[in-house]
Parts: structure tokens; C-alpha cells; sequence
């Protein structure tokens, strides 16, 4: 609890929103602004119940059919991937670029993308209609940069 609230301080101050992932229930405890939701997670019915009005994001893995099911329950936002391959967690899923597009066809619900991405790949997400993108170990974990200068990398 101390450690989310001061991070809970530190996205206040530098006005940006603070999701916890996994965990309606700390999200409320922590005043959190939203939670992102994992297919073995809470569902988002339940986590709407739990969280009212905060911001509810659904990963999607590379599924039409979960995202439909995460519209139809109104999520915030819904994360496809991953997209390339990434060294922050093992992943099940490969995600497309045509998904993006396909997805936009029947939802204005913004998209994030996530999984590998980089300084030189994320443009081309980007220009595939995704909305926001999860950038942590290029960031967190690059050999090659510190983070600041990563995410300079990025603009």
C-alpha cells in the first residue's frame, strides 16, 4: 500500500493516469484512477460492480471474440498482443496488425498495443489505427539506453 501511493502521487503530479494491473480490489483501496484486466483476472462485469466509473481496460490477446465480449461490457480500452516478441513476460499470443484494423472497423473503444515494442517498430502500430502503446521493457529493461533516454528514443 505505501508503494501505491506513492506512485499514486507521482502519476498525480505529473497528470498521468494511474492503472493497477490484476486487481480491482487494490485499485479501489488505492484510489486508483482504473485497473487493467487479464483473461484470468476478475471479469469486467464483476470489476464494474467493484469499480464503478474508473477506467476498465481488457487485454484481448489476438481475439475478436474477447474484444467483442470487453466492448459489450463497455471496457475503457481493450490491448491486443503481443505484437513482437518481448522480453518482459512469455507470451501465448501473437497479434497481427490487420487485427487493429479490423477491430476499427466496429468500435471507436481505444486500442492499446503491447508486446516488444520499440523504437522501431511502434510507428507502424501507430499507423495501424492503435491508440496507445505499452512500451515497459524497452524502457525498463534496454541495455542499450537508460529509461528517459529510451523514451526520448520514442518522440
Amino acid at each position: 500500500m505505501i508503494i501505491g501511493k506513492k506512485i499514486k502521487n507521482i502519476c498525480k503530479k505529473n497528470k498521468v493516469k494511474f492503472i493497477i494491473n490484476d486487481d480491482p480490489l487494490l485499485t479501489l483501496k488505492l484510489g486508483a484512477d482504473g485497473c487493467h484486466l487479464g483473461q484470468n483476472d476478475m471479469n469486467i462485469k464483476e470489476a464494474k460492480k467493484i469499480l464503478g466509473k474508473k477506467i476498465i481496460g481488457v487485454t484481448c490477446h489476438n481475439s475478436l471474440n474477447l474484444a467483442k465480449k470487453a466492448i459489450k461490457y463497455n471496457a475503457s480500452y481493450i490491448a491486443f498482443g503481443a505484437f513482437y516478441h518481448s522480453k518482459t513476460k512469455i507470451t501465448k499470443y501473437k497479434a497481427s496488425l490487420q487485427i487493429l484494423n479490423k477491430i476499427k472497423k466496429f468500435t471507436n473503444t481505444p486500442i492499446v498495443a503491447i508486446g516488444g515494442i520499440d523504437d522501431i517498430n511502434y510507428k507502424n502500430l501507430l499507423l495501424n489505427k492503435a491508440n496507445f502503446l505499452a512500451i515497459s521493457g524497452y524502457v525498463w529493461k534496454n541495455k542499450k539506453y537508460k529509461p528517459l533516454q529510451a523514451i526520448e528514443k520514442l518522440q
